[in-house]
């Protein structure tokens, strides 16, 4: 039986080698006769992503067929999966979605998937995705759509709403979390069985335990959270711990994403204004072209680095380097394929997080808000798995960005100022009428390339 598969994005050096990787190594998707399209709108990464492929096929023993275009229609020709990771310059943007917000006095850290910057990253990227569900409605319609794009909620929310296809968004970040748990209980990841839901970025474990005896692990991680020292590794974990003594669930997958919901974060992460730090006196990066040094946090950047670098910080931007198959050919862990492995080839699977509009899956979370929550991939399909109610105080949390989440839809559909106000006051975040008013006005100017025209 045929499978083609269509990355979608497929000349980012980030998600393009590890989808392709992914895909070859697997043993149901490769035993069919297998076609894989690499499509960008850019050729430029295309040629060397293409012979990435075919030098990883190579070396596997596979022999599929590979191609690659910049025509999404023609891509889309014969799809069963289509797997999109996009992005319109990412840092030069979203230098501006961390410090435009800040000048209005938005008390806001990092600015990827909430927060104000959230909101105009989302935007931003919800006409290139609604162009390719399009025309998937029109070439594919049977097809599935796995994103991975962000911000991913409040995308996947623009796709269910305003689209008929079959979405499932995809995102690693509970595997952070996990492996925050098990490194409190000095255990292998491996060995730990997590249940959590909420919302993308914004998870909660409801069942921590131990795959091999199914011990409780939640009494052990309070004793052993407790124990630790306060400023162990506080970049990446403070603001977890202090979720977790209040709410009584450790939350995922971590403070840089999920400090981008609560208007207090601030205080538990050190690097947020190490983040695109510039000297505003030399201009700003949007003016001078020069995106500064993405510093993901303290954890990741230590600031011992030489006065005189000898080379470029890392995450300025993805590697560039030439692509080779030299080394082991790992899978990355992302969930794109395991999809795929279940739903088209009949391997069971069992998933610990997808992205799916909520259908009781999380209760007292409104109903086809897209929600967080394990699954299972069959040959009869996907079947997300409904979980227990989460504390009142978490709902209350996770509620707010289900509704900032669907007026940001409606304000993408009605291209409407006045819904992307609406959404932005109820950011906790938001401080001021006024300065909500006046940072819609001026993202809305300095991204008028890349923003749908909106109008008050």
């Amino acid at each position: 039986m045929k499978l083609k598969i269509v990355l979608v994005g497929a000349g980012s050096r980030e998600f393009g080698p590890a989808t392709i990787r992914d895909i070859l190594l697997s043993d149901p998707v490769c035993a069919r006769d297998l076609e894989i399209t690499l499509m960008d709108v850019s050729e430029k990464g295309l040629p060397a992503m293409h012979r990435y492929a075919d030098s990883v096929a190579e070396r596997l023993g596979r022999s599929p067929k590979i191609t690659h275009t910049t025509d999404l229609e023609a891509a889309l020709e014969g799809a069963d999966f289509v797997v999109t990771a996009i992005e319109i310059r990412r840092y030069f943007y979203w230098a501006m979605d961390f410090h435009v917000p800040r000048k209005h006095g938005f008390r806001q850290i990092y600015g990827e998937n909430g927060g104000p910057g959230g909101l105009f990253h989302a935007l931003r990227n919800m006409g290139p995705t609604l162009e390719i569900a399009r025309a998937m409605e029109r070439v594919c319609p049977d097809a599935w759509l796995l994103n991975y794009t962000n911000p991913l909620t409040k995308l996947c929310e623009a796709i269910t709403r305003l689209s008929s296809v079959n979405l499932v968004g995809l995102c690693h970040g509970v595997f952070q979390g996990m492996g925050q748990v098990a490194h409190f209980l000095g255990m292998d990841v491996a060995d730990l069985e997590a249940r959590a839901s909420g919302l993308n970025h914004f998870t909660w474990f409801q069942s921590l335990r131990h795959r091999k005896t199914g011990e409780d692990l939640y009494p052990k991680l309070r004793e052993r959270e407790r124990a630790a020292h306060w400023l162990a590794e506080w970049d990446e974990i403070a603001l977890s711990r202090i979720l977790f003594r209040v709410y009584g669930l450790y939350p995922s997958p971590g403070a840089n994403h999920i400090g981008e919901y609560l208007r207090w974060a601030e205080e538990f992460l050190g690097s947020s204004l190490l983040q695109f730090f510039y000297d505003p006196v030399g201009g700003h990066p949007w003016e001078t072209g020069e995106t500064p040094t993405w510093i993901y946090n303290l954890q990741e950047h230590p600031t011992d680095v030489p006065l005189f670098p000898e080379r470029p910080l890392p995450r300025l931007r993805p590697d560039r380097s030439a692509l080779t198959a030299e080394g082991p050919v790992e899978a990355s862990g992302e969930l794109a394929v395991p999809i795929i492995e279940g739903v088209f080839c009949g391997e069971p699977r069992e998933l610990d997080a997808v992205n799916v509009p909520n259908r009781g899956y999380v209760p007292g979370l409104p109903e086809g808000a897209v929600v967080e929550t394990p699954a299972r991939a069959d040959g009869e399909g996907l079947h997300p798995t409904p979980m227990p109610r989460l504390p009142e105080g978490v709902l209350g949390l996770l509620h707010a960005q289900t509704s900032i989440n669907r007026l940001l839809v409606e304000a993408f559909e009605e291209r409407s100022k006045n819904k992307l106000l609406q959404a932005l006051l109820l950011e906790p975040t938001c401080h001021s009428y006024r300065a909500a008013v006046n940072l819609i006005d001026e993202m809305c100017a300095l991204q008028k390339d890349v923003l749908p025209p909106l109008t008050w």
